[in-house]
């Protein structure tokens, strides 16, 4: 398969034009989502979905991010991701796979019918993963776009991709909450270095390989701007698969947490690494493309 987004093979980076849509769905009143929304998707990258889980279905999901996180002793030792240089657990990754009631979130239709009109597709589950940003200790994440390191060291060929982040806690604009450069997915930055063996296994605590250049993020960042995203629990953040973000540090007392789950549509299935010799592990790309049926039942009442 021709590489259409190649990156990591100069030594000069580069801003290429997108070549891929952005909405794949075609627009009608029954769509999950109303045609403004639709249209700011496609417009800036990002959409925010306020209250889409009650307060009781919010609770049953705090009550089992609590008890994986109090007792991993459960959970495959691969998966757990603790901060730089310290012991706190920064992802789980799997999580859909490691938890029944993650697996059920990730297959509501409030997330996968979302996620399936927006790539139009039936979609399957690409990553999952529990983020944890602790008070006082929560580091920071650069500047990335996912799509770079999906095409590059996982095989995803095209954008067709997006992310989903449930909040758990409340995010504000202190304690490190996700920032997105809106309109920045239309542009795919490719990046110098030559990916190293293993490269996952220091990327996810920092990464430093697919990293984009200061030149190229402060035109995106002169172009576009940055947003923040914050809300209470229950909300949901989407964003397009190749849409700069990251995210500060948290030195406030108050942590942050969210379920975080990547779809990607069943067209769109991994192939060979386009930079890398070896994929990643399945924990952190999946190669099962068994397609999600949206569930439509209440969370709460499946978790009881």
């Amino acid at each position: 398969m021709s590489d259409l987004y190649p990156s990591r093979r100069s030594e000069e980076p580069g801003m290429f034009p997108r070549r891929d849509p952005v909405v794949h769905g075609t627009w009608t009143p029954k769509a999950p989502v109303s045609r403004e929304q639709a249209e700011q998707f496609d417009q800036q990258g990002y959409l925010v979905l306020e209250d889409v889980f009650s307060a009781r279905e919010m609770a049953t999901l705090q009550a089992e991010t609590v008890r994986l996180l109090g007792d991993p002793s459960g959970l495959q030792r691969d998966t757990m991701i603790t901060e730089p240089g310290g012991a706190e657990v920064r992802s789980i990754f799997a999580i859909h796979a490691q938890s029944q009631l993650i697996g059920r979130l990730a297959s509501d239709d409030r997330l996968a019918g979302v996620a399936r009109f927006l790539l139009g597709d039936d979609v399957y589950i690409h990553q999952s993963r529990l983020n944890y940003k602790p008070g006082f200790q929560g580091k920071e994440f650069y500047w990335h776009s996912d799509f770079e390191t999906w095409h590059v060291e996982d095989g995803m060929p095209r954008m067709r991709a997006l992310s989903m982040s449930i909040l758990l806690a409340e995010n504000t604009p202190h304690n490190g909450p996700l920032m997105l450069m809106p309109g920045s997915h239309r542009t795919f930055v490719s990046c110098v270095g030559e990916t190293p063996d293993d490269h996952y296994k220091m990327s996810l605590k920092k990464q430093e390989y697919g990293v984009p250049d200061e030149d190229s993020l402060a035109r995106l960042a002169q172009m576009h701007g940055i947003v923040s995203p914050v809300g209470n629990p229950g909300t949901v953040i989407i964003f397009d698969c190749n849409t700069m973000h990251g995210s500060n540090g948290n030195i406030t007392p108050f942590p942050r947490a969210n379920a975080f789950i990547v779809y990607n549509a069943v067209s769109n299935s991994l192939q060979a690494p386009f930079g890398a010799k070896t994929p990643r592990p399945d924990f952190i790309a999946s190669r099962d493309v068994d397609p999600l049926f949206p569930v439509t039942d209440d969370l709460a009442a499946y978790a009881a």
